[in-house]
């Protein structure tokens, strides 16, 4: 590692007097030394620089020396915040297993100090730095950050993280997970009142399911949320039931059953699902999926079904 390296570092660190100790130290030793040197000095700094110093020169180091250095060396916050720094090296670096435990370490530390919201935006930081090389575990970390908001009362704050789960899912076609994850959007939203959010999460998931071609669960979603109620100075109100959303989702529907092709592409044209997530404006703009005509006739042969001369019932 060249000397100017090291100054850069030890300079965004904020260290200019470590920085000037180690320049004087590192003149009097031959070059061929002074790498393992430099690692050894700032061993004895503080668990992020270790950590990002490693990274570099690509070294694994046993996670009970850290946890030495945590304990002994560092106060869980100041611990944290280095292990956010470490995992955006990391991930400069393409070290996306080391971006996932960096990040997450810097959660569990966050909620050492009793700080569930930094703790969440680490999983959300390494969600975002995940989507493409590992969504899996990117949905997972976007999941794992909203309960936290949830468990601590702050639902409003967990939105953007399930539809940023919701178009994760989308583009691994995990729909039935999509939709789940709209769902649990409304869910939120019924919690802290945020009515115009809830229903269009509920439009939302009946829309996934549609593109997914699962007709009939897009139709159990849709009773669900219209049965679902709040209640409200002691009178009940549907908030699903009596908004625009329910009228869009209630036209789709019937058109889906009536076989018109038509009126479904004027449905998903509407305002109503102008205004929804970009991720579910896209599937509705797609729709319909898959041979509709056909639900037309299964629907005329469940409503032409003979009788039976024995059945006297």
């Amino acid at each position: 590692m060249p000397l100017f390296c090291m100054k850069k570092l030890l300079a965004c660190l904020g260290s200019p007097r470590k920085m000037r100790k180690q320049r004087k130290h590192l003149r009097r030793l031959p070059k061929d030394k002074r790498c393992s040197l430099r690692i050894l000095v700032l061993a004895d700094f503080s668990l992020g620089v270790i950590h990002k110093v490693l990274i570099i020169f690509g070294f694994n180091v046993h996670k009970f020396a850290f946890s030495v250095f945590l304990n002994e060396k560092i106060r869980p916050w100041d611990a944290a915040k280095h292990m956010e720094s470490a995992a955006a090296l990391a991930k400069e670096l393409g070290n996306w297993n080391e971006v996932t435990d960096f990040y997450r370490r810097a959660s569990e530390l966050y909620m050492e100090c009793g700080r569930p919201q930094p703790a969440s935006d680490a999983l959300a930081k390494a969600a975002r730095a995940l989507e493409d090389a590992m969504p899996e575990a990117a949905v997972q970390m976007y999941n794992d950050a909203s309960a936290i908001l949830e468990e601590d009362g702050k639902e409003q704050m967990a939105f953007d993280l399930y539809r940023a789960a919701t178009s994760v899912y989308v583009k691994l076609e995990k729909y039935s997970d999509a939709a789940s994850s709209l769902l649990q959007l409304g869910l939120a939203a019924d919690k802290c009142n945020a009515t115009n959010s809830q229903c269009k999460a509920y439009l939302g998931a009946i829309i996934v399911y549609l593109y997914a071609h699962d007709v009939k669960q897009a139709e159990k979603c849709y009773n669900d949320c219209s049965q679902y109620a709040n209640f409200s100075d002691n009178d009940r109100v549907d908030a699903f039931l009596r908004s625009d959303q329910n009228r869009c989702a209630s036209k789709l529907l019937s058109a889906y059953t009536e076989g018109d092709i038509e009126e479904i592409k004027r449905v998903v044209q509407s305002s109503t699902v102008s205004n929804l997530d970009h991720v579910v404006i896209k599937l509705a703009r797609k729709l319909p999926t898959g041979d509709v005509s056909a639900l037309k006739t299964d629907a005329g042969k469940e409503e032409e079904e003979p009788l039976d001369e024995n059945d006297l019932t």
